[in-house]
């Protein structure tokens, strides 16, 4: 059902779109018009770089955008395909999930061909891109939901050559934090189909919020050319790091600490800060009982706080903190 305007085939700069077949009560041939850039240039790897999975994190987009601008073919030994807005419609209303068909970009995989525009978006993915792709990159931050310490992060692959390429890539993005996470809150993700692809796919949670600090966009900016040097696709030097990275991992479900109740929450620790088992993180504080004393949110385990919930007010269920518990890189590699 997807139609584009690109031959991923032929050398040089393309600019054009993946056009998704969309009716709507104002426009009844109508599609939508995801921008897409591509850029090869002799042999090389293939590599996939996707910001706007989620409409309201903007890092990615910003990064990619630029990068599509600036980069000719004279600097790429290989191909990059590089799609700044992802879930195109999201990214136009600044929201998570699609306002057209109410979808989440990370939970549609597979994807169907002749589904929601969504699910489409997912299944072109899965049956097209990635196998035209060595490696997959997807550039996430907290969005308005979450704000994170600005890190690189990585599932554990069972394939333990797949995991090392993964590994060494995440650790070239430069962040101060990687972050080894699970997932907690459904299947269908865009990184696991990938992985499941045998890809090498680079992930990231920079920062979070409306408001984006210079320096996240730093660190997007100059990461993204990092990991692109790193693989072998852009040419140039891969910049040396300072200090080495906190490891730190997720895997537990007590590790993702979800609001018991309702209300404002109160954080009480700074994001990457060291925590103690029984710690308390925050409050969750009672609007129709101000008299009430808070809820104390208290940590099930020990580690670092990685990332905490972004708006104040908070449902019951909402993901209010994640702790993660550091560990050494035979730990990642051997697990």
């Amino acid at each position: 059902m997807i139609h584009t305007t690109i031959d991923f085939d032929k050398p040089g700069k393309q600019q054009g779109f993946l056009q998704v077949p969309y009716s709507h009560n104002l426009g009844g041939w109508a599609n939508v018009m995801i921008p897409v850039t591509v850029i090869a240039r002799g042999k090389g790897p293939t590599v996939l770089v996707l910001g706007g999975n989620h409409g309201d994190e903007y890092q990615g987009q910003i990064a990619i955008m630029k990068l599509a601008r600036e980069l000719e073919a004279e600097k790429v030994g290989g191909r990059l395909i590089l799609i700044p807005s992802l879930n195109f419609p999201a990214a136009r209303t600044s929201t998570r999930l699609s306002p057209i068909d109410g979808m989440n970009m990370n939970r549609a995989f597979p994807g169907e061909a002749e589904g929601p525009v969504t699910s489409q978006i997912a299944h072109y993915l899965r049956t097209v891109l990635f196998p035209l792709s060595d490696a997959v990159i997807d550039i996430h931050s907290g969005g308005r939901s979450m704000e994170f310490v600005p890190c690189s992060h990585m599932h554990l692959v069972s394939d333990r050559e797949q995991r090392r390429r993964m590994y060494d890539a995440m650790l070239a993005w430069g962040t101060g934090f990687c972050f080894i996470y699970a997932d907690i809150a459904g299947t269908g993700l865009l990184p696991v189909e990938a992985e499941n692809q045998g890809k090498t796919v680079v992930t990231t949670e920079l920062g979070g919020g409306e408001c984006i600090p210079a320096s996240v966009h730093r660190i997007a900016q100059s990461g993204l050319k990092n990991v692109l040097v790193h693989l072998g696709v852009l040419k140039g030097r891969v910049a040396p790091r300072g200090k080495p990275p906190i490891l730190t991992q997720a895997l537990n479900r007590e590790d993702y600490i979800l609001a018991p109740e309702s209300g404002i929450f109160e954080i009480t620790l700074d994001l990457g800060s060291k925590v103690k088992k029984g710690q308390t993180v925050g409050y969750i504080h009672h609007l129709e009982r101000p008299d009430r004393a808070p809820e104390r949110i208290v940590a099930a385990s020990g580690g670092y706080l990685i990332t905490m919930r972004a708006p104040c007010l908070t449902q019951q269920g909402d993901c209010i903190a994640v702790i993660a518990r550091q560990v050494s890189e035979r730990e990642v590699l051997t697990a």
